[in-house]
């Protein structure tokens, strides 16, 4: 089996490409992606948004809480 390959997303961070798994989240709203990735909600959500031709808002709302609750490492 090969070793799944990580990419940059467009802020810098690495993501997994097969389930959007983000390792280092930035704050709240990746922690809260990565959990709906995991459990299956977020594939549920896509294709219930896709079939009714509705955007989620799944992007803004990560960002937004990103913004507001972000996580603080140590260097």
């Amino acid at each position: 089996m090969a070793k799944e390959e990580k990419q940059p997303e467009e802020d810098g961070v690495a993501v997994d490409t097969n389930n959007m798994y983000r390792e280092k989240p930035q704050g709240l709203g990746d922690s809260i992606e990565n959990l709906t990735t995991k459990t299956g909600i977020k594939g549920f959500v896509d294709k219930v948004s896709n079939g009714l031709n509705i955007p989620c808002g799944c992007e803004g709302r990560r960002q937004a809480m990103n913004t507001l609750f972000p996580y603080k490492y140590k260097r």
